[in-house]
């Protein structure tokens, strides 16, 4: 299983060019496996479109119900194990609590997160795939 944080979410729905060869590699593969999305990206996805910082081709509903059903997506639940380590991470990490719940869900699930966030791929207590 790999974790995606929510840019790489978007950008691989959207086929963005931005994804980098080692990503889309990844996510390609874990296709036939999980692909893990946090329940925190859904969120985060919703409140970038009512701020504008993010333009969907679709209403919200419609674009969950998509990007949910791709190939070996899986929703990954906020659990009280996972609220838990994003408050506890190891070392120094940045204070956005939506990249914590990220980081955090993937190093509960123990598997790699596809992120191409500089913060936290500089962070080496989670195995990043950037």
């Amino acid at each position: 299983m790999i974790v995606l944080d929510t840019h790489i979410w978007v950008w691989w729905v959207h086929d963005d060019k931005l994804l980098t060869k080692s990503q889309l590699r990844s996510i390609t593969a874990s296709e036939m496996d999980v692909i893990g999305v946090s329940a925190i990206s859904c969120w985060e996805i919703a409140k970038l479109v009512e701020y504008d910082r993010l333009k969907l081709p679709c209403s919200l509903e419609e674009w969950f119900n998509q990007a949910l059903s791709y190939p070996g997506i899986q929703l990954l639940e906020l659990t009280p194990e996972i609220a838990i380590k994003s408050t506890q991470l190891p070392g120094k990490f940045h204070r956005d609590p939506v990249d914590q719940i990220i980081v955090a869900t993937a190093m509960v699930s123990n598997c790699p997160l596809v992120t191409s966030d500089d913060k936290i791929l500089k962070y080496s207590h989670v195995i990043t795939i950037g």
